[in-house]
């Protein structure tokens, strides 16, 4: 039977938010699921070893390709590429991109799962509503519930819900990323430098279809921040 792919969304900024992502990707595939980390597998790992730079300086004539190569790949992946999302709450505030990842997920329809088991909180102990909302106020406590908790919302959702056309757009794009990643030598992060494999993909990408200028008649390319 194919293991199912799971989409761990959350804080990856620091080696301590790194490593607690690492640690939910480790619980779940010991119980035998199969995990995206975008710090891992996604062109994240191009960019946020650079640590505080938003993106390594020969890339940054690109920047607002790459910010939008990063949002389409990660929404491909949490759409069509995984079977349901872990969201990780962990921190003084929850992650923005995370928030983002979290509402994507629960308008797509698919399985959705928060995990926080640190006691910092806004507002008085509790988190925004409108985030602990998207799964009923139903918080994972203990990390080593989230496979249950993960298998119990996957066979409570029966289908998947529309995208919006520009939804539909982003992860067309992400899913020519996927491929053209895909086709990366092992290891080539540490034999290239990271902005010549960012510039890579996306020149590679760009190859295949003018999405910029095509899709969105922008040649600068669409911005995400």
């Amino acid at each position: 039977m194919e293991k199912k792919r799971i989409y761990c969304s959350g804080p990856l900024f620091c080696a301590e938010e790194i490593g607690g992502m690492s640690a939910i990707a480790g619980v779940l595939e010991d119980a035998g699921f199969q995990t995206f980390l975008p710090h891992r597998d996604g062109l994240e790992r191009y960019v946020v070893r650079f640590g505080k730079m938003p993106v390594p300086s020969i890339a940054s004539g690109i920047r607002t390709r790459i910010d939008y190569a990063i949002f389409s790949l990660d929404v491909y992946e949490m759409t069509e590429g995984c079977s349901g999302v872990v969201c990780n709450l962990n921190g003084r505030v929850p992650d923005e991109g995370m928030i983002v990842e979290a509402a994507l997920a629960y308008a797509a329809g698919k399985p959705l799962v928060l995990f926080k088991d640190d006691i910092r909180a806004p507002f008085g102990g509790y988190d925004n509503s409108m985030l602990t909302s998207l799964v009923r106020g139903k918080i994972i406590k203990k990390i080593r519930e989230l496979p249950s908790a993960l298998e119990y919302e996957m066979s409570q959702k029966t289908g998947t819900v529309p995208l919006s056309d520009d939804l539909k757009k982003a992860v067309g794009y992400g899913k020519r990323i996927a491929s053209v990643m895909n086709r990366l030598p092992d290891r080539s992060v540490k034999k290239e430098r990271s902005d010549r494999i960012l510039s890579r993909i996306i020149d590679e990408v760009l190859k295949e279809e003018s999405f910029f200028t095509e899709e969105t008649g922008d040649e600068q390319g669409v911005g995400c921040s």
